[in-house]
């Protein structure tokens, strides 16, 4: 990655000229999360939440497991009890990612969570109660090295804030957001992560600009309460995308009402639209229209389910009739573009051979299992 701040104007422009894709950055602290460092000018990391009871230690390991497969990198659980608590170090003995500890309210868990192996701990400071309350978090942290995320979302914001701005707005939340990092600053710790959350989207993008020159800390992104697999892939995508392509965000969610393991599939699609990630099959198809012969829609499902196994870099096409296939397929390392009944094999341009429909997927798949054979 090419860092601007670290280039002269005429050097930059220069870089422009040849192509080269330039992505500006927010410069923040570098913050350790287990094995996983976020800041500075490291990768963007993916983080997800388990929707299991934490204190079924089975459960949660299974859902992280397929979690880890699909590629999370940072993986939140709730610590509702002290059970909860105790459940994390069993958990971490069996995962290979970081774990996060969600609390909200008792700040006995927060401490029983570090106490246990958390990673990082979640607190919303006006949340757990008194000073001394939040002072007792912070000494258990700062004796375990563990940082603590600070989240602030647009539901529980405090109401002297919604007053003072006359409704729930991106400069409240940025502001009481701020108030929680300074109170911990306060009491001299500052290995901080900081979230500000809304899941209206355009709120959540002005938040970010906004605090984005007032935080020296790593910022978790996401779009909160997002919804369901087909508006919530919406939303996060905008909104990620627009805070991404700032240059702003450090790890990211994308936070859908279904099964976790779908989150990472669209932040893992979002950063590599982006150009922030490199790695895995992208997939290209074309939108049918009446003269694609092969059942298109379903096999261009089937593809892109099949691809998520192989951890190659290179594009494959899935085109469904002869006018445009062809060419298209040409573009991509892979492609297939059907006929009637039949679709041709093409691989880095050159048409390797036709296939019946019936398997043309399990060509694809031969193909994939032996490319850098």
């Amino acid at each position: 990655m090419i860092l601007p701040q670290q280039m002269t104007q005429k050097e930059l422009a220069e870089q422009w000229k040849q192509g080269v894709q330039i992505m500006y950055r927010n410069q923040t602290k570098e913050v350790r999360i287990g094995d996983v460092v976020i800041g500075g000018d490291h990768p963007i990391a993916i983080q997800s939440m388990t929707n299991t009871r934490t204190e079924d230690v089975e459960a949660t390991v299974e859902q992280i497991l397929r979690l880890e497969k699909a590629g999370c990198e940072i993986i939140r659980c709730t610590v509702p009890t002290l059970e909860a608590a105790a459940a994390i170090k069993e958990i971490k003995k069996q995962i290979h990612i970081p774990l996060v500890a969600d609390i909200h309210f008792d700040y006995r868990m927060a401490i029983a969570a570090i106490e246990n192996g958390a990673d990082k701990i979640r607190i919303n400071p006006g949340n757990i109660g008194s000073r001394d309350r939040v002072q007792a978090v912070v000494d258990k942290a700062k004796e375990y090295h563990v940082p603590i995320r600070v989240g602030v979302n647009s539901g529980s914001l405090e109401k002297p804030l919604i007053e003072k701005y006359g409704g729930v707005t991106a400069e409240g939340i940025v502001e009481s957001a701020l108030d929680k990092v300074k109170m911990i600053e306060d009491m001299g710790y500052d290995n901080l992560v900081v979230s500000i959350k809304s899941s209206d989207v355009l709120m959540c993008v002005k938040a970010h600009e906004l605090i984005a020159s007032q935080c020296p800390y790593p910022l978790h992104v996401g779009i909160t309460e997002a919804g369901t697999l087909y508006s919530g892939n919406i939303k996060s995508s905008v909104g990620l995308g627009i805070i991404l392509h700032e240059g702003i965000g450090n790890t990211i969610r994308v936070s859908l009402t279904g099964d976790p393991v779908e989150e990472i599939k669209t932040a893992k699609l979002v950063l590599r639209t982006l150009g922030l990630r490199k790695g895995g099959i992208e997939v290209v198809s074309c939108p049918t229209c009446g003269r694609t012969k092969i059942n298109l829609i379903e096999l261009a499902n089937q593809v892109e389910t099949m691809v998520s196994e192989y951890p190659l870099d290179i594009k494959v096409a899935v085109m469904g009739c002869v006018v445009n296939g062809p060419g298209e397929a040409k573009e991509a390392d892979l492609g297939i573009a059907g006929g009637i009944g039949e679709g041709l094999l093409i691989k880095k341009g050159e048409i390797i051979k036709k296939v019946p429909e019936t398997e043309l997927l399990n060509t694809l798949r031969w193909e994939l299992d032996n490319w850098n054979k």
